[in-house]
């Protein structure tokens, strides 16, 4: 079977997924915890347009996400601090997938090529994931990419903003920490 997905460089995709794990109230939130999970995330994120008749173990398709999420934020990690990048393993992924490129035109005319990616395993409908990561380690430029400095906060992301100074995921939560425990040690040192 052949789903449609959007070829895309987005890069802020491949860090929504690692962002999938993430801390919550007391307590760990992980967004890929089931195979249904995976595919809703999937199809959010325009990376299969429909599931289609799915096979594989319940389970699998949950285990591949998580060990592709891992992997990719190793990958991420060590290209943004600067050490050996250890592509083999996303090689690997990558090479269990397949693809066929088709060229559309959109609602205006415009010509747009489009890859449609096989979805017969697991492996497969995580491809486009692994290619968009694959396209994020090798063009993005990594001093626009950053992780939150709130405490104990793993998320990551594309730093847009005009002068590149952002600190945190989100300045409601993390950044308000921030500014409160500043808060904090200036009156407990005053």
């Amino acid at each position: 079977m052949i789903a449609p997905c959007f070829s895309s460089s987005d890069h802020d995709s491949v860090l929504a997924f690692l962002n999938t794990s993430r801390s919550g109230v007391g307590c760990r939130v992980d967004e890929l915890d089931t195979d249904e999970d995976v595919v809703l995330w999937l199809q959010k994120a325009g990376y299969l347009k429909e599931s289609g008749i799915l096979s594989y173990q319940a389970g699998e398709l949950s285990d591949k996400a998580r060990l592709l999420r891992e992997l990719v934020r190793k990958l991420v990690t060590q290209r943004k601090t600067g050490t050996a990048v250890e592509v083999a393993q996303l090689n690997e992924v990558l090479a269990q997938g397949s693809y066929r490129t088709e060229l559309r035109f959109d609602a205006l005319g415009q010509i747009h090529i489009h890859r449609r990616y096989a979805t017969g395993s697991p492996e497969q409908l995580l491809t486009p994931v692994a290619v968009a990561a694959a396209d994020l380690l090798a063009r993005a430029d990594f001093r626009l990419i950053r992780k939150c400095e709130g405490d104990d906060c793993p998320l990551w992301f594309y730093d847009r903003t005009k002068a590149h100074r952002r600190r945190w995921c989100n300045m409601a939560v993390c950044g308000n920490r921030e500014k409160v425990a500043r808060f904090r040690d200036r009156l407990n040192a005053g």
